[in-house]
C-alpha cells in the first residue's frame, strides 16, 4: 500500500487531497449527526458551496442520508470511514510518527490521531473512540477499570463499545474536581459501568482537603473499600494537563500556583504536578490514586492532544512500560519538535 499511495501522491496528489477532503467530511458528520450544511460549513471552516458538492456526492454513494433535521451517516458510510483509517494514517505519514514516539517516550505504544484538536473538536472525539477500542480490546473478566475526570476522558466513555465482558468494577481514580459535574470521575465512572454494563463505586471527596480532613476521610469504611479498589486497579485511563491552566482549574491558591511553577511544573495528571524531567514536584491533596501503585498497573492509557500538551505528555512519566498513548497530529509532531531542540 506504501508503494501505491507513494506513486499517487506523485502523479496525481489532488486525488489524495480530495480523499483527506471528503473523509474529514464525512467523518465530521459522523461525529455531529445529524447535523445541517450550515453547521458542518461553520465546523469545517468550508464555504458552503464546497459542502453543498461534496455532501451531494456522499449523499450519490449512498454514504450520508439528508432529512429535515440534518445529516446522518449510513451503515456503508460508517463501514467507509473505518476502513479508510490505515490509508489515512500512511498518507499522513503517522505510523512513523508512533514509532519515533514510542522510543522517545518509551511506553508501549503510540496512537496518533490525524489532525489538531484545537482547530477541529472531531479529533478529540477520534482520540477518544481509538482510545476506548484499545481498551475494550485489553479488557478480561474481573477487570477494575479506574478513570481519572477531565474532556478527554470523558470522549473515551461517549465512544465506548458495546462489551461482553463479566464482573467489570468501574471506580473513579480520584475525588472530584472544580464545578464541571459532567466530567468529574465518579460521574465519567457511573456512566461508563452503565455503558458496559459493569459495577461502580464512587468517590464523593472535593479536592483541596485539609490534611486532617483527608485522614479523617479514609478512615471511613466505604471510602477506604473504593480506595483500596482502585490500588488494585488493572486499566488507568486518565488525562494529561498543563501545569499552569490544571492548577488554576482544581481551585489552588495564587501563592500554591506560583511555588509549583517556580519548581518547573510542566504537567498535571491525576493529582501529581510534574516538571520537565517527570519529576513529582506536587501533590494536591486529594483521595485517590498513589503514584506508588502506578507502576503496578497492567494496562495505563493516557489521552492528551493539541500542541500546547507536547511538553505536558513528555513530562509525564509514570516508569510503566505497558503505557500507553493516545494523541493527535499536532502535539505528536511538536513532541518531535522538542525533541531536536534538546538534541542541539
Amino acid at each position: 500500500m506504501k508503494n501505491v499511495l507513494s506513486l499517487q501522491q506523485k502523479i496525481v496528489p489532488e486525488i489524495i487531497e480530495l480523499l483527506l477532503k471528503r473523509y474529514k467530511i464525512l467523518k465530521c458528520i459522523y461525529y455531529n449527526q445529524p447535523v445541517g450544511r450550515r453547521a458542518l460549513s461553520q465546523e469545517l471552516d468550508l464555504g458552503e458551496r464546497v459542502v453543498r458538492t461534496e455532501v451531494n456526492f456522499l449523499k450519490e454513494q449512498g454514504l450520508i442520508e439528508i432529512y429535515s433535521t440534518g445529516m446522518t451517516v449510513t451503515k456503508d458510510g460508517e463501514y467507509i470511514l473505518e476502513s479508510l483509517e490505515e490509508m489515512i494514517h500512511e498518507i499522513s505519514g503517522l505510523a512513523d510518527v508512533e514509532n519515533k514516539l514510542k522510543k522517545i517516550l518509551e511506553v508501549h505504544k503510540v496512537i496518533v490521531v490525524p489532525g489538531d484538536i484545537d482547530e477541529d473538536i472531531t479529533v478529540l472525539k477520534e482520540m477518544g473512540r481509538l482510545a476506548a477500542n484499545y481498551i475494550k480490546s485489553i479488557m478480561s473478566n474481573d477487570t477494575i477499570i479506574a478513570l481519572t475526570g477531565g474532556s478527554s476522558v470523558s470522549q473515551v466513555v461517549e465512544n465506548f463499545p458495546k462489551v461482553s465482558k463479566e464482573n467489570i468494577l468501574v471506580v473513579p481514580a480520584r475525588g472530584g474536581i472544580g464545578r464541571n459535574v459532567e466530567t468529574q470521575a465518579s460521574t465519567l465512572a457511573a456512566k461508563l459501568a452503565y455503558k458496559i454494563g459493569a459495577n461502580y463505586k464512587l468517590l464523593h471527596v472535593p479536592d483541596n482537603l485539609s490534611r486532617e480532613a483527608l485522614g479523617t476521610m479514609l478512615n471511613e469504611p466505604g471510602i477506604k473499600d473504593v480506595v483500596q479498589n482502585i490500588s488494585k486497579a488493572d486499566i488507568l485511563i486518565f488525562g494529561i494537563g498543563r501545569a499552569d491552566e490544571m492548577s488554576k482549574r482544581r481551585g489552588l491558591e495564587e501563592a500554591e500556583i506560583e511555588e509549583l511553577l517556580s519548581k518547573g511544573a510542566v504537567a498535571e495528571a491525576f493529582g501529581y504536578y510534574f516538571d520537565k524531567g517527570g519529576e513529582i514536584v506536587y501533590k494536591t491533596p486529594t483521595i485517590g490514586l498513589d503514584f506508588k501503585d502506578v507502576p503496578n498497573i497492567k494496562h495505563i492509557v493516557a489521552v492528551a492532544g493539541g500542541k500546547g500538551k507536547a511538553e505536558a505528555i513528555i513530562a509525564t512519566k509514570i516508569n510503566n512500560p505497558n503505557m500507553v498513548i493516545v494523541t493527535d497530529e499536532a502535539a505528536a509532531k511538536e513532541i518531535l519538535n522538542l525533541q531536536r531542540v534538546n538534541k542541539r
